[in-house]
This record gives C-alpha cells, structure tokens and sequence, in this order.
C-alpha cells in the first residue's frame, strides 16, 4: 500500500478596525507579535470537533501529533520517538519523546495518548476506518503504547499522520475521554504554543504566546514535520470579515499576514510596497457544492443529478476567483494533478440547463424548498452560494439564501432537521487538495449514512469499493478501483465538484520563512 508520497508522486481606503494597534505601537511593542488574519471566525476551540479549517488551524497552533506530513507528503514521526509494526503486523508498539508536556506542565503520558486517538477515530472519516480494525489499544507504560489489529491496516501511520480535518491531535487524558460529540471546554495541548483563552473573544480576537516547554525535534521544519522552532513571543489572530478593511489593515502595517485575501483585492496588494503575495500551498483547493441527503428534495439521487447535469464550472470559477491564473476547471472526484484524478464519468457535470431541467421533471421536483446557507465572511464561499442560488432559480427551484457567518454555518450544518425546522439543503465549502487526493483521506465521499460528513449520504456500493482500495495489493488496483468509485459517486452525487483554485496568501515583507504547506503554520515565522 502507497504512503501519501506515492499517493501525491475592496478598498485601500478601507477603515482600519476599531481597536487594532496603532502603526506607533505596531513598530515598538507589537514587534515580536504576529498579528494575523484568519479566513473567518474561530467560534469553537474542539480540535476534533468539526472538519472546519478555522478549528484545524487552532489545533496547530495548540496541539501536537504522533506523526506529521512533511512538504514532501511524507508520514514523518512527531511526538513518537520510535516504533515498531508495518505492513500487514497485527501489533504496533509505539515510544513517545522524552520531555513532552502539557501547557499546564502535566507530561504527555500514552494513558493521554489513547483517549486522544479514540476520540479522533469517532469523529474522523479515516480515524473511523482504522478504528474498525482495531481490537485493543494498551498503555504499556508511560511513554509507550499498543495497537493491536483484528485484521491487517498497512495505512495505520498514514492515518495517525494525517495532515489536514480532521488531526489526531493528542489531548489531555480529561478532556480526550469527554464524549466525542460534546465539546471541551478548554484548549490544554502540548504544542509550541499556548492558547490564552482569557483573552478569546469569539468574533474579534484569539491569542497565542510561545510555550517555553515545548522542545522540537532536532532536525527542519518541513510542513507539519519537523522542529517546531518559535521565533515570535505572541500570535494574535484578528478577526476582521471584511475583506477590503482586512487588507488596508495589512497595507498599514495594523496586522502583519492576511491568510486569504479575496481575490478582487489581489492586485491592490500587489501595487503595496510593503505586502508580498505568495501561493504556499503546492496543490490547491477543490471547491464543493455539498447536499443533505436526508430530506427533501435531495433525498431523490436523480434530482441531485440533475443539480449536477446543470453546473457549469466556469460560471462558479470565474464568479469566485476571476483571474484564470488562480483557477482551473476539475471535474474529478480525487484531486486534479494527483495521481487517481481521472476523466472518467465528468460528462455528468454538463453545463447544460435545459437537459438539466429536463432531468428535474422526470425526477419529480415537487417544488420543495431548497435552503442554501451560506457564509458572507468567506468570500470564495459566499459567491459560490451567490451563483448556485442564480442557477437553481433558473432551474425553476424554490430557492431561499440564508447568508450569515461561517461559525453560524458551522453550527446549522450540524442540525439534521428538516430545512424547514432549522436545516438545511445546500451549502458550499473547498477541502485542500491532498484531503481529496484518495480514497482513504476523502470524508465527502464517504457514503455511510449518519456517521458520514454533513449530508450524510448512504450508499453501501461506494463504501464496498473504498474498502476494495484500502486492501487492494498494488497501486494499479488501487488506480482501478478509483476510477469505479468516481463512476459510482457520479451516480450517487454525494457533492458536486465545482473547480480548483490557488489561493494566494499575503504578508508583510518583514515577516519571512512561513513554510509551504497547505496549512498555515506559524512556527518557524519570523519578523525582522
């Protein structure tokens, strides 16, 4: 079985924010603080909690894991010292670093270890297929664990090294033993920094300083792998939604790395003297319109064909992106410019309206209401919400836009209620692309029904292939078995791809050495 380096071979008038440093401050005190501007809200501090980027990215700042994804996509040992199990073993003993400890000093200890990666295995589409083939996990002592195996799991560090929603972040023993499904109420982690939830204000700000206990691993940092070195006192994240008042405040020199300006604003940026734009994540994103499955009108497959029939990737792309440099139409199920992205069944994404409206009337749209939630904080969300809204009403669907925050979002995507019970139909999001890469990473394509991502789409064929690949001998079966599983979701329709795009990233020129990665990670980041 392949590891995941086999697997991926607007305004500048624009008010500055109420409460942000003044440029004085920003020059003097604020020099060793890295103010930083996330794509949206941090509302939930669980890092295991939702597949949510936001809540990824804090468990990075917070947490620490066994394994890690380097630059490469190599599965590289983080927290784990040394092991001992591959293959088709039954048993993996695993040996922690000396000197872990946890922000409120307690040291990590395997009986931390367990409950973090059982927690994890009950929320995590990959976590829940190694936990079926889990017979027991034991402490055998303080820095060292046991998995023991029911049957052969080749892919058993690719899973606990995964790098992107959702982590197997260890946690304290206390609250990675609370119920999966109930929220922690603090963020204890072991990683480079701590997390000042005294100072969180849900919707204006979150603060991190350097925790003088964490000791990296002697060697580079390389994406998630590596030495974690801390060369800033503080990490402010500042919450600012609107896009052309977040990059004035970048322009200024308020706040020092704006994670995802939106793309209109991309060639202001570029004329600022003091601003770099990057493009740090080498594969890019994969856009997603995503159904709930479990209520009218699509419960019905052939309606959610025909949703499909109708796209037209451009449409979207341009609407979100607009500067072709950015974007690419990608059809596939498995990342574009990975290894199983095939053509293979993309006829089913037509760009054709009246064949579409033709498919909804012999599906038997009953003009049941379709409630598309949508974050206005996000733009690459909001707008592709903007132009399903447009399509679906030219479809002739009865079609309501319930625009709000991310968080709300968030929160109203987990409400399995009917739309009209505070539900919903539709709503839109992107994954980086190495989490679609295969079929082991890939939670949207998961189709086993209520332990499924939101939309909770059952369908025990296209479960019945992903188990094909997972015990497949070579990679040409693995190839194989891809392109039936994408033939299959064109059928099913668990989601419709609506493109790629490359998201620029962009920063002071004081700030320097942010590492490539998909990820936005802040050790190894300096200001000078």
């Amino acid at each position: 079985m392949p590891t995941r380096r086999s697997i991926l071979a607007a305004g500048a008038t624009a008010a500055v924010p109420a409460g942000l440093a003044s440029p004085a401050l920003a020059q003097g005190a604020a020099r060793n603080v890295l103010r930083f501007v996330p794509h949206s809200n941090l509302a939930s501090i669980d890092p295991v909690g939702t597949t949510g980027y936001i809540v990824r990215n804090h468990g990075y700042m917070v947490y620490d894991t066994l394994f890690a994804t380097d630059a490469e996509f190599r599965i590289r040992p983080q927290m784990v010292e040394s092991w001992e199990g591959s293959g088709t073993d039954l048993v993996w003993t695993f040996r922690l670093r000396e000197g872990l400890r946890f922000h409120d000093n307690e040291p990590v200890r395997a009986q931390d270890v367990i409950p973090s990666l059982r927690r994890w295995g009950a929320r995590d589409s990959f976590g829940q297929t190694l936990m079926a083939a889990v017979a027991e996990m034991s402490v055998v002592d303080d820095r060292t664990f046991r998995i023991r195996l029911s049957r052969p799991f080749p892919l058993l560090v690719d899973a606990i090294g995964k790098l992107s929603s959702q982590v197997p972040f260890i946690m304290h023993e206390r609250h990675a033993s609370l119920d999966p499904n109930t929220p922690v109420p603090e963020a204890i982690g072991s990683g480079p920094f701590r997390f000042l939830r005294d100072q969180w204000v849900p919707g204006s700000q979150a603060v991190y300083e350097r925790f003088a206990g964490y000791v990296p691993r002697n060697e580079p940092a390389s994406s998630a792998a590596g030495g974690k070195r801390v060369h800033v006192e503080r990490v402010e994240w500042r919450i600012i939604p609107d896009p052309a008042t977040a990059a004035a405040a970048l322009q200024t020199g308020e706040v020092d790395w704006y994670e995802q300006p939106a793309f209109d604003l991309l060639p202001l940026l570029q004329r600022a003297r003091d601003v770099r734009l990057e493009q740090i994540d080498p594969v890019g994103s994969i856009l997603m319109l995503r159904f709930n499955h479990l209520h009218a009108p699509f419960n019905n497959p052939a309606i959610r064909r025909a949703v499909q029939m109708a796209v037209n990737q451009r449409d979207y792309l341009q609407a979100v992106v607009g500067n072709e440099r950015y974007f690419r139409e990608c059809k596939a199920f498995f990342s574009c410019g990975t290894p199983l992205a095939s053509n293979d069944g993309i006829e089913a994404i037509g760009g054709n309206l009246d064949r579409a409206r033709q498919m909804l009337r012999e599906a038997g749209y009953a003009n049941e209401p379709v409630v598309i939630i949508s974050p206005t904080d996000i733009p690459a969300n909001h707008a592709q919400s903007l132009v399903t809204q447009d399509l679906l009403r030219r479809l002739g669907m009865n079609v309501e836009l319930v625009a709000t925050d991310w968080g709300s979002v968030l929160a109203r995507r987990a409400n399995r209620n009917a739309p009209a019970q505070g539900g919903w139909s539709i709503f839109h999001t992107w994954w980086v692309g190495p989490d679609l890469a295969n079929p082991a990473l890939h939670a949207p394509l998961r189709t086993h029904g209520a332990n499924a991502w939101a939309g909770w789409p059952t369908d025990p064929g296209l479960e019945a292939l992903r188990d094909q690949f997972l015990s497949a001998a070579t990679p040409a079966e693995q190839t194989r078995i891809a392109v039936e599983m994408q033939k299959r979701a064109f059928e099913v329709v668990p989601y419709v791809t609506i493109g790629q795009m490359w998201q620029p990233t962009a920063f002071r020129r004081n700030v320097q050495d942010i590492l490539p990665s998909p990820v936005p990670l802040m050790w190894n980041v300096r200001k000078v």
